[in-house]
């Protein structure tokens, strides 16, 4: 991973030396103008339920969301990665100090919340912390950077009525001077749980928070998805509660997508940027 990253600082700092920095912020413009959004209401995947797109943001489909999270930003591909993703309506994908709504599904069954009310969350952060700390001599060993959990950057918060918890992390990657913020929303269903998560740097948190409320009220299940109309001689319970979902590993899913940090974004952008043209060069030699 080092060794990538020092290479891709090498070319970006060619790129710049060239004085193609205009090119690189056209070329950035283009790949923005290339995403279609939406607005109004989209019916998710196997009409699960509904989202309302809400006032001031804009929707990316599953398709171009996936295109984003494994083009763009360099995930791994994964299988349903993505429903889709809400953004502010003045904010890109490729945006400095930006920050996007992720959206899965998972349908893992019936999440029984008796236990939301007994849960200790800054014991459970004391766990989460330890068990980070002793993966890390495997991600290592897989080529990955070390994960440190910082701490809770909004701590753990069950809504009993509305079915809804949503918490957020404090992550720092590899000992990098800006660490990472990974906030995470449930939303319990009949079969499982939908999946919402924040993207983005530390330093926007206080604008993702102030999304937050509007972002809860953006979804609801279909009337044969809702918690409420849970059948216990036909569905699946899941495997774990409430406090189940939030000690789910630090290393889900959402954990990896790192990309979207302003700094690696760029070099990223660049680095394809430069080895798109180095290859139309070869074949044109060819």
């Amino acid at each position: 991973m080092k060794i990538k990253f020092l290479v891709a600082i090498s070319l970006l700092m060619s790129v710049v030396s060239y004085g193609q920095t205009d090119s690189l912020a056209m070329y950035i413009d283009s790949l923005e103008n290339s995403l279609t959004y939406h607005e109004g209401n989209v019916e998710l995947l196997n009409g699960i339920g509904v989202l309302t797109i809400p006032d001031g943001f804009k929707y990316l489909d599953a398709e171009q969301s996936e295109y984003v999270l494994t083009e763009l930003w360099g995930n791994p591909q994964e299988e349903d990665m993505t429903l889709g993703m809400l953004l502010p309506v003045d904010q890109g994908v490729l945006s400095d100090s930006s920050w996007v709504f992720n959206i899965e599904y998972e349908e893992i069954g019936y999440v029984e919340d008796e236990d939301a009310s007994d849960i200790d969350y800054d014991d459970l952060l004391e766990d989460l912390q330890e068990e980070t700390e002793e993966g890390n001599a495997q991600r290592e060993e897989l080529g990955y950077e070390t994960i440190s959990l910082v701490g809770w950057a909004s701590k753990p918060y069950y809504d009993e009525n509305k079915k809804i918890l949503h918490w957020a992390k404090e992550l720092n990657f590899g000992g990098s001077e800006e660490n990472t913020l990974n906030y995470n929303i449930r939303i319990l269903g009949r079969k499982g749980v939908l999946v919402i998560n924040a993207i983005s740097s530390m330093n926007v948190l206080p604008g993702v928070k102030n999304d937050v409320p509007e972002i809860l009220a953006s979804f609801e299940f279909s009337e044969d998805n809702k918690y409420e109309n849970y059948d216990p001689g036909m569905d699946k319970v899941a495997a774990y509660t409430v406090g189940g979902l939030v000690a789910g590993k630090v290393l889900a899913k959402t954990g990896i997508f790192v990309g979207l940090l302003k700094f690696w974004k760029v070099i990223a952008i660049a680095v394809a940027g430069f080895f798109g043209t180095f290859w139309k060069r070869l074949k044109g030699k060819e």
